[in-house]
């Protein structure tokens, strides 16, 4: 299955990051012919910039129907492969990019190592400093209308409860419509990368200023 126009986003990403000083362990295009589907996976190694970050993940998430719908808005498409499709023509989709970004905590630096005696001490521990970093990201996202959720797994000892994994899941969605050729294209990922970058960036500050001073 093709997707000339995503490919064309994932090669600027790619040749973007290239450019910048940042350790990329993952570079994966996939695809899903059962649910029409297309995407990128982009992780990160935060180990060496961050004691209390694993890695971060960014997930681009495409489809056929969105790339019909932005090759029959853009110039220079009449050979892209979808407009010749009767039910990808008529279909109404707005060629919006889905993109979900993952923050993989470090849980041995980010909670006590030994229990106080309390069941839930290192869970509570860890809780503190997860409620400041969840108010100070609400307030950076606050005006992009952003979802952003924890995800935690949890496990137990002869001490009690501990976290096994501690991620931060954010939900970005940019639109495509409006956009008239490829050129376009290019120059609108490279200012949404720059945008997903700098967020990081910030987020990755809240966490180590949170953790320090609430998990210690």
């Amino acid at each position: 299955m093709y997707y000339p126009i995503f490919q064309s986003i994932v090669n600027t990403l790619e040749q973007s990051l290239k450019k910048r000083n940042i350790n990329i362990t993952k570079f994966k295009r996939w695809n899903e012919q059962k649910i029409n589907a297309t995407g990128l996976e982009i992780q990160i190694d935060l180990s060496k910039t961050t004691r209390y970050l694993d890695s971060l993940t960014i997930h681009f998430d495409w489809d056929r129907f969105r790339e019909a719908s932005l090759a029959r808005s853009m110039s220079g498409m009449k050979k892209h492969p979808y407009l010749k499709a009767k039910n990808l023509i008529l279909h109404s989709t707005e060629p919006t990019i889905d993109v979900e970004m993952t923050w993989h905590f470090t849980v041995e630096e980010c909670q006590p190592s030994e229990s106080n005696g309390e069941l839930n001490h290192r869970v509570d521990a860890a809780a503190k400093w997860m409620e400041k970093a969840s108010y100070d990201i609400s307030t950076l996202l606050a005006k992009d209308d952003i979802i952003t959720r924890w995800h935690l797994e949890m496990d137990g000892d002869k001490d009690g409860r501990y976290l096994t994994t501690i991620d931060l899941n954010s939900y970005f969605q940019f639109t495509l419509a409006g956009l008239n050729n490829l050129s376009e294209v290019h120059q609108f990922t490279q200012k949404k990368l720059l945008y997903l970058l700098y967020r990081a960036k910030r987020i990755i500050h809240i966490v180590d200023t949170s953790v320090s001073v609430k998990a210690a």
